[in-house]
């Protein structure tokens, strides 16, 4: 099978970031499938582009097996709102060329956000008369209209028409979430039968220790320190000021330390009230290859998964609960909804706190380090958890098999 990936923020190879596809390709070229990348040329976090992209318009490379066909990005993707969307655009633009250069493939995927890569996705299907895959690793328009991000009305209606079309227009339609799933039959009226359930998961092949926990405990500078990890995004919808109010409310507490690690356009304005307020206990790190991510992950004593209390956001897996879940270390949730089924009633392998209530994190903080050894127990319940239902090779397993049915092979 020949199968055409339309994915705006596919990682280079050692990158930083969600790996999701990344995975799935390799396991498909390792079961004879020819897969094909129209990606990004700046990253999805830093918003940077390489040089070695600088002046191009189109970078055809390959990773292993899997050919990628880098096309053009903005370079203000990551300055503001204005500088974001001029970064879609001119990536639904520059890959609606670069999917006209990727030979004839069975069947064509568009993951989204941004919802524009569908209309690439929509091209290639109507050129080759192939199915159309339309994944849905978020709800937009509407989580963008939620954190406030997207107000003007017009592009509003045009995003709310292009998201109905590619519903129509997809003979499947991957989400990551059940509760994506359930707005998708009830509120956007999508048949149920092209909805399948395919989560982030955890790259477990990528999630191997290489440093042990003392060494890197060490080198960070947190040996006697009960270390809450954050991983990810900061940006407006992270919303890690409640991160900090929390510190705020632990300044006495110089045995308990928070690592943010990670890029976006909140990060400077964080880093500014961290050092304002005195916040001596918070660190600021740089974001790391997914291949080092467990060791930095084994070195700390919790994970922290928080986002801006919007209903929204009840709906979301955040893809960081499966790396610390992975890596036996409880969850700390500030995330309602289908995660915190997920994390605390499913798995048993967290504390959930109310997003934007620092005390409330500053308790669970707190249950934690005066817990080990329930802390121990909650990260043993989480790998058991996501080994037996939710390792990226099986859910690429189970993709291929679903397209597979749409294409007839």
């Amino acid at each position: 099978m020949k199968i055409l990936i339309i994915h705006q923020y596919y990682l280079e190879q050692g990158g930083a970031g969600i790996s999701r596809f990344n995975q799935f390709a390799k396991y498909w070229t390792r079961e004879g499938h020819t897969v094909t990348v129209v990606c990004g040329m700046a990253h999805y976090l830093t918003g940077t582009k390489p040089q070695k992209y600088r002046g191009k318009l189109i970078a055809i490379e390959k990773d292993n097996d899997v050919t990628l066909i880098r096309t053009f990005v903005s370079d203000a993707y990551n300055k503001n709102f204005l500088g974001r969307m001029w970064g879609y655009l001119s990536f639904t633009v520059s890959a609606s060329v670069g999917v006209l250069m990727a030979g004839t493939p069975d069947v064509v995927i568009a993951t989204s956000p941004p919802l524009h890569v569908g209309i690439p996705g929509l091209l290639a299907s109507w050129r080759w008369r192939i199915p159309l895959v339309f994944e849905v690793r978020d709800l937009w328009p509407e989580s963008a209209i939620e954190v406030g991000v997207l107000k003007n009305r017009f592009l509003i209606a045009t995003a709310l028409w292009l998201e109905k079309k590619l519903y129509l227009a997809a003979s499947l339609i991957p989400v990551l979430t059940p509760a994506f799933r359930d707005k998708l039959i009830d509120e956007k009226k999508v048949p149920r039968e092209k909805i399948i359930l395919l989560p982030n998961g955890a790259d477990m092949d990528l999630l191997r220790v290489t440093t042990p926990r003392e060494i890197m405990r060490q080198r960070l500078g947190i040996e006697n320190a009960y270390t809450v990890l954050y991983i990810g995004a900061h940006g407006i919808a992270n919303h890690l000021d409640q991160i900090l109010d929390a510190a705020a409310l632990l300044k006495d507490r110089a045995d308990i330390v928070f690592l943010l690690m990670g890029e976006g356009m909140k990060k400077k304005e964080l880093q500014d009230r961290a050092q304002r307020e005195g916040l001596k206990q918070v660190a600021f790190l740089d974001p790391m290859p997914k291949e080092k991510i467990a060791d930095m992950i084994e070195a700390c004593d919790a994970g922290l998964a928080v986002l801006k209390k919007l209903d929204i956001f009840k709906t979301v897996y955040p893809n960081k609960v499966f790396d610390y879940m992975a890596c036996s270390r409880p969850v700390i949730l500030a995330i309602d909804g289908a995660a915190r089924d997920l994390v605390v009633q499913g798995a048993h392998a967290g504390v959930f706190c109310e997003p934007e209530n620092p005390h409330d994190l500053k308790e669970k903080i707190l249950f934690l380090a005066g817990n080990r050894e329930k802390g121990e127990e909650l990260g043993r319940n989480g790998y058991s958890f996501v080994t037996a239902h939710y390792t990226r090779e099986a859910l690429a397993e189970t993709y291929s098999n679903a397209l597979k049915l749409i294409t007839n092979q």
